[in-house]
C-alpha cells in the first residue's frame, strides 16, 4: 500500500504531506462530455430553453466546483486558485456538449482534482437543467488531458485513449 500516498504505512487514509515540495506554478486540463437527444442539444445551442443559458450557468457551475473540490473530495489540499476556465462546446455530429477545464495555481500540488471537479461540476449542472425534456443524457469521457509543473513535470494524456 506504500505506493499510493494517501495511505500511511499502516493502510489508513490520511493526507498528504506536500510542506517541502517546492512552490512552482501548475496546471491541469481535464475534459468531459455529456449525450444527449439531438433536439436537447438544439434547444441549448438555440438558447430557447426554458431555465435560461444552460451553457453559462454550466460554466459558472463549473468554475465554482473547482474552487470546492476539497470541501467535496476528503484528502484533497484546499488551494488558491489563480485561474479556472472552463468551456463548454456544443458537438453536433455527436448530440453532445463537450467541457475542457483549465485550473492554474502557484503552490505545492498539482489541480488535476479541481479541473476534474470543475469538468463534472459544469456538465452535472448541464444533466441538471436539461433532465426534464431529456432523462438519458449520458456524462461520459471524464478524463484528465495534461497536467504541468510540480516534481513530476510534464504529463499528457495518449491521445489513441477517450
Amino acid at each position: 500500500m506504500t505506493d499510493l500516498s494517501h495511505f500511511n504505512a499502516a493502510g489508513e487514509a490520511h493526507m498528504v504531506d506536500v510542506g517541502d515540495k517546492d512552490v512552482t506554478r501548475r496546471t491541469a486540463i481535464a475534459e468531459g462530455w455529456i449525450v444527449m437527444q439531438p433536439a436537447t442539444l438544439e434547444q441549448i445551442v438555440a438558447g430557447l430553453h426554458a431555465k435560461g443559458d444552460v451553457l453559462g450557468v454550466a460554466r459558472l457551475a463549473g468554475i465554482m466546483g473547482a474552487k470546492r473540490t476539497a470541501d467535496l473530495i476528503p484528502l484533497c489540499h484546499p488551494l488558491a486558485l489563480t485561474r479556472v476556465a472552463v468551456d463548454l462546446q456544443p458537438v453536433p455530429e455527436c448530440h453532445a456538449v463537450r467541457c475542457e477545464a483549465t485550473v492554474e495555481t502557484r503552490g505545492r500540488t498539482g489541480v488535476e482534482m479541481e479541473a476534474l471537479t470543475a469538468v463534472q461540476i459544469a456538465l452535472l449542472t448541464v444533466y441538471d437543467m436539461c433532465k426534464a425534456v431529456d432523462r438519458g443524457m449520458t456524462l461520459t469521457n471524464i478524463r484528465l488531458l495534461e497536467k504541468l509543473g510540480g516534481k513530476s513535470g510534464h504529463w499528457q494524456a495518449d491521445a489513441t485513449r477517450s
